[in-house]
């Protein structure tokens, strides 16, 4: 079938194109895309990617339209979210509750689907989606393994966003910190990520939360969200975390910035007390070698750690469920989180939008 979608021939803007899709097969599901949500880890590709051509989009939400043979638990007219890290059930990472780095995720930077096939072409090329997902396009096909089935009367737009800022963001806080009761906690950057990592500091009961972002629009609306204070930079948030922990430092800072450098993770460092843990969320450009230069002697005898945390050390088919369920039940929020929606022709000023921090989440509109 044809379908069109927003797709990256090589660096620089994102065009739309034609595109032809091939029929789901064995453990594939053709989905059709409600919405998708313009995260920042689609930007880093306008500038390098393992493999191009390749569709952008690994944040999304629509409905299933067919399956290939021996897909179990999923049929047309499910509505699903995806999940931009496949979860095989089996692998020694999902056996241990770590399904977040299953051995089928080793190809999300191609796209090329777990069997070693490709879900589009374009002008003959096979090509595949972010992720295993291309959220971009109208349709997809995608592994069973990438599915997660949600209930019908759930609004797509909310739940595209529970296929990654909203479980990275909400996980960073609660799985990787973790937060723990009266911690005073910083987040450094508040865009679409950030401010779920807010959400869930605030519901893991933190004491204080420090939201720090340059663009005054962000910092207002982390306050929303449970962020306590709100400062312009971790200069700021540093002396700030000290005062309010009586002058350790913060229990857990989260950096959750769109990119990441030495002088972001320095700072951000700097907020850290003695036991701390920094959790590193947010991604560096891939030309960057060295994103974390921390002084070895202070971390050693201050027993602080460095987290790294992938998708919030979230699992998809038990987290995105229960997120959904404290959105229903009003805990979590996640409908004013969308700024603006966009038309698959807008795809490119969605990012500049993205750029100038006048949106928290941009989504592009499928339906219409």
């Amino acid at each position: 079938m044809k379908t069109h979608g927003a797709v990256l021939r090589g660096p620089g803007d994102w065009e739309v194109a034609e595109l032809e899709l091939v029929d789901p097969g064995p453990g594939q599901v053709l989905v059709e895309m409600a919405y998708a949500g313009l995260c920042h880890s689609d930007e880093h590709l306008r500038f390098e990617s393992q493999r191009y051509p390749i569709v952008g989009g690994h944040e999304g939400a629509g409905v299933v339209q067919a399956v290939g043979a021996g897909v179990a638990g999923l049929q047309p007219g499910d509505h699903v979210v995806t999940s931009f890290l496949p979860a095989c059930g089996h692998c020694r990472w999902c056996a241990t509750g770590r399904s977040n780095l299953c051995d089928l995720g080793a190809t999300i930077g191609t796209g090329q689907l777990p069997d070693g096939t490709w879900p589009f072409r374009l002008d003959g090329e096979e090509l595949g989606g972010f992720c295993m997902v291309g959220a971009f396009a109208q349709h997809s096909v995608l592994s069973q393994f990438s599915c997660v089935k949600i209930e019908p009367h759930l609004p797509l737009d909310v739940a595209a966003l529970m296929a990654c800022s909203v479980p990275t963001g909400w996980g960073s806080a609660v799985n990787a910190g973790p937060v723990r009761q009266g911690d005073v906690v910083v987040v450094v950057g508040t865009g679409g990520v950030g401010c779920n990592a807010v959400q869930g500091a605030a519901m893991a009961g933190a004491g204080a939360v420090v939201a720090v972002d340059p663009v005054a629009f962000r910092r207002e609306f982390a306050q929303t969200l449970g962020a306590t204070h709100a400062v312009a930079s971790t200069e700021e948030a540093a002396g700030l975390a000290k005062q309010l922990s009586r002058g350790t430092g913060a229990d857990v800072v989260i950096l959750a910035t769109g990119t990441t450098s030495p002088e972001i993770t320095g700072g951000a460092y700097r907020c850290l007390g003695k036991g701390g843990t920094l959790v590193l969320t947010g991604l560096a450009d891939h030309t960057m070698a060295t994103t974390v230069a921390l002084p070895g002697n202070i971390t050693t005898v201050y027993e602080q750690r460095v987290q790294g945390a992938l998708y919030g050390m979230c699992n998809a088919y038990r987290d995105i469920p229960r997120l959904l369920r404290l959105y229903e039940d009003g805990a979590l929020q996640v409908d004013s989180l969308i700024t603006k929606r966009y038309t698959l022709d807008e795809v490119n000023q969605g990012y500049q939008d993205q750029r100038d921090g006048t949106v928290i989440r941009g989504v592009l509109q499928h339906q219409h």
